[in-house]
C-alpha cells in the first residue's frame, strides 16, 4: 500500500476549499460566483481600512493602531493572488507526492519520516492557538473594554455612511469581523501548507540518506545500479524544490518585509494601549501570531537546508570500499553534486533559515525604538 503524504494536509485542502481557493482535481484556478463574492467581501474591508489611512495620517497614534492592522491585510490578500496565480505549481507538486520514487521503501522508512509529519501537525496546532485567539480577542475587545457603548468598531474604518446609527453598526461589526476571520483562517492555512511542501522536502532528504548508508556491494553490480536510483531519487528532490521555490518565493518575500514592520508598530501600539485591557491582550496574541508565523517559514526552511546536507556524508557511509571503478566514480560525482545544500529562498534575496528570523526580530526592534523616538518628540 502507498504512503499518502497527502493525508497530513487534508484539513488545509479542505479549508482551503471552502474559502474558494481550491479547485477540483487537476484543475487549474476558475473565477466562480463564490470566489467573487469572496473576495469583493474580502478587499471590501481592506479597501476602507486603507482609505481611512487619509484621514489619520497626522496622527502618530492613530495611524498606528490602524496600519498594523491593514498592511495584515493587505499582505493576506497578496498572498491569496500569489496563490491562485501559482495553482498550477502547487497541483503539480501535490501530483509528484504520489510517484514511486517519492515512496518510502520500507516500514523503517515510514518511521523515519513520522516524526517530521509529527512536527508540522505539532506546528499547525501551535500555529492556530494565537491565531485563533487573536481573532476572538479582536471580535470582543469593544464589548470587554465597554467601548461597544461609544458604537466602536473592532477595526478603524472609514464608510460612506454613519456606523454611530443602528442598524448599521451592528451590520458593519459582523462584517468586519467575518471579513477578518475568512482572510486569517484562509492566509493560516497557506502558510501552513507552504510549511507542509518543505517538510516533504526534508522528509525526502531523510529517505534519500538511509537508501545510501544502507547501499551494500553484491554480485552483478547491484550496488551501482541502487545508486543510479539515489541519483535520480536526488534530481527528483532538486526538482521538487525548484518547483517549491518557484511557488513560495514571492508570499515569503512580502511575509517577510511586512512582518517586519508589523512586529514594530504592534509593539509600539503595546506601548499606547491601557494594560491589562481586552485590546491589550489581542495586541499580545496578534504578536505571538505574527512570530509563529515567520518562524514556520525558517524553521522548515532551515530543515531542509540542514537534512540535504547530510546527503553527501550519508553516501560516504555506505558500502563503497569494494564496489568497482565505474560506481566508485559515480558515487565520487553525486558526492561533490550532493555538497551543496537544497536552501529555499524569497526570490533569492533572503534565505528561509534561522539566522533570517533573528535578523526579522533584530530589524522589527530597530523600527520599534524609532517609533519610541519620533513619539516621545512630540
Amino acid at each position: 500500500e502507498n504512503f499518502d503524504w497527502k493525508l497530513t494536509i487534508r484539513a488545509n485542502i479542505l479549508v482551503l476549499k471552502v474559502a474558494g481557493l481550491w479547485p477540483k482535481g487537476s484543475e487549474i484556478y476558475k473565477l466562480s460566483l463564490y470566489t467573487l463574492y469572496f473576495f469583493v467581501f474580502i478587499n471590501g474591508h481592506n479597501f476602507f481600512q486603507a482609505a481611512n489611512i487619509f484621514f489619520v495620517y497626522t496622527d502618530l497614534e492613530a495611524l498606528s493602531a490602524l496600519i498594523f492592522v491593514t498592511i495584515t491585510d493587505v499582505l493576506a490578500s497578496f498572498k491569496v493572488y500569489c496563490f491562485i496565480r501559482n495553482i498550477a505549481i502547487l497541483k503539480r507538486l501535490l501530483a509528484k507526492l504520489d510517484k514511486q520514487i517519492f515512496q518510502p521503501r520500507n516500514e523503517q522508512q515510514r518511521d523515519l519520516v513520522q516524526p517530521s509529519l509529527n512536527s508540522w501537525k505539532y506546528t499547525y496546532t501551535a500555529f492556530c492557538i494565537p491565531v485563533f485567539t487573536t481573532l476572538v480577542l479582536w471580535a470582543i475587545f469593544p464589548i470587554m473594554d465597554g467601548t461597544v457603548k461609544d458604537r466602536r468598531l473592532p477595526f478603524s474604518a472609514w464608510y460612506p455612511y454613519n456606523t454611530k446609527t443602528s442598524p448599521l453598526y451592528e451590520i458593519t461589526y459582523l462584517y468586519q469581523v467575518i471579513s477578518v476571520w475568512c482572510l486569517a483562517i484562509a492566509n493560516l492555512n497557506m502558510d501552513t501548507l507552504i510549511a507542509a511542501l518543505m517538510m516533504y522536502i526534508g522528509c525526502q532528504c531523510d529517505i534519500l540518506c538511509d537508501d545510501m548508508k544502507n547501499l551494500r556491494n553484491s554480485v552483478g553490480g547491484d550496488f551501482n545500479r541502487k545508486l543510479l536510483d539515489c541519483i535520480e531519487h536526488h534530481k527528483t528532490i532538486l526538482s521538487f524544490a525548484t518547483d517549491c521555490n518557484k511557488f513560495l518565493s514571492g508570499i515569503a518575500l512580502g511575509q517577510f518585509f511586512v512582518s517586519g514592520m508589523s512586529l514594530a508598530v504592534t509593539m509600539f501600539q503595546l506601548t499606547l494601549v491601557s494594560p491589562l485591557s481586552g485590546e491589550c491582550y489581542s495586541l499580545l496574541f496578534y504578536v505571538s501570531s505574527v512570530t509563529v508565523e515567520i518562524a514556520l517559514y525558517c524553521w522548515f526552511g532551515n530543515e531542509v537546508e540542514l537534512k540535504s546536507s547530510q546527503i553527501p556524508y550519508s553516501a560516504f557511509e555506505s558500502d563503497w570500499t569494494g564496489i568497482p571503478i565505474e560506481a566508485k566514480k559515480n558515487l565520487l560525482i553525486f558526492i561533490m553534486r550532493s555538497q551543496k545544500p537544497i536552501k529555499m529562498s524569497a526570490i533569492n534575496l533572503f534565505s528561509l533559515s534561522l539566522s533570517t528570523f533573528t535578523t526579522i526580530l533584530r530589524t522589527s526592534w530597530s523600527y520599534f525604538a524609532v517609533l519610541r523616538q519620533v513619539n516621545a518628540q512630540d
